[in-house]
């Protein structure tokens, strides 16, 4: 989310200048930047723990409920409060609809029904029932005595007497549900996502230059997003390389922060350029490694989800 640099620079900065006139505002912005520094720090914490462990009372499971949280809590504020208030400001109106890309983008990574990310909790997929344990070999194998013993000694005299009883329709067991699913519903958060981050980047587009240090991060998680969540490798590369064509091609002026700032963006960009290709072919076999064939419609969302891909190192914190 707003877990980048980049974003934090600019809620400080607007916030400042939209103070005199609305202090309302400013003070949402305010908000939203100290919730968007804590959530920087949780994130990179579960990046590094790249599988969070929420099936018991663990530090782990803290973590994600507090990401979750923390997450809801931001695009609430957002939504209620400041898109509803950011008129005719263009870098505020771009971060704004971004922020909230970046929101669900936490939402698709953490809490996604189904998981799509290594990062994600181990959610229940419908119609797939859960594995059980294996039995390591200790203990009694009571299953066949289990069958015998709960057969009943009287025997049923009536056809329709015996067997078993199901239950009235709408009271069958219930699948078992996330731990986080008391914080936020749990459902599939890609093609939401995958909207707001389209309609973020077409407004940047429109209102930003092409070296604007805010329009590049927002290429930058898009791509990232592409990546890791719809496992569109070819389209989070493409994207990365023509964005850094056009902040070649831009001639407009920025001062020395912004510039930096461009530069570290670019830095990112050029790796995700490259990521997925340095593993493309398999040294021991000799041979090409079989790639995942492209989506031929970007705007819908595969059924078939392909194993997880961790994030690669130095964009943690970019999601």
């Amino acid at each position: 989310m707003a877990s980048s640099e980049v974003d934090q620079k600019f809620l400080g900065k607007l916030a400042k200048q939209v103070e005199p006139n609305n202090a309302l505002l400013a003070s949402m912005l305010f908000k939203i930047l100290g919730l968007s520094i804590n959530l920087a720090e949780h994130t990179v914490k579960a990046r590094k723990q790249r599988k969070l462990d929420t099936s018991r009372a663990t530090q782990s499971l803290d973590l994600y409920f507090h990401i979750i949280w923390l997450s809801r809590e931001g695009l609430i504020m957002l939504e209620q409060y400041v898109l509803p208030m950011v008129g005719d400001h263009d870098e505020l109106k771009v971060l704004a609809f971004k922020l909230r890309a970046s929101f669900y983008h936490i939402f698709v990574l953490f809490h996604n029904n189904p998981s799509v990310s290594t990062m994600g909790i181990n959610t229940p997929i419908p119609g797939v029932p859960r594995m059980s344990r294996p039995d390591k070999g200790k203990g009694v194998d009571r299953s066949d005595a289990a069958s015998e013993t709960g057969r009943s000694s009287v025997q049923p005299t009536h056809p329709i007497e015996g067997g078993p009883v199901g239950p009235p329709p709408g009271f069958g067991p219930k699948l078992p549900e996330p731990p986080g699913a008391f914080l936020l519903q749990s459902v599939d958060y890609r093609p939401t996502a995958h909207e707001y981050f389209k309609q973020a980047v077409a407004l940047a587009d429109s209102l930003l230059w092409g070296s604007h240090s805010l329009r590049l991060s927002v290429k930058t998680e898009y791509a990232a997003f592409l990546y890791e969540c719809l496992h569109d490798e070819d389209g989070s590369r493409k994207l990365a390389k023509d964005t850094i064509a056009e902040v070649y091609d831009a001639s407009e002026g920025m001062d020395d922060d912004m510039f930096q700032d461009a530069c570290d963006l670019v830095t990112v960009l050029g790796k995700m350029m490259k990521r997925g290709l340095e593993s493309g072919t398999s040294l021991q076999s000799g041979r090409p490694r079989p790639t995942t064939p492209a989506n031929p419609n970007p705007d819908t969302i595969a059924t078939t989800v392909p194993p997880a891909v961790p994030p690669a190192e130095g964009m943690g914190n970019f999601i």
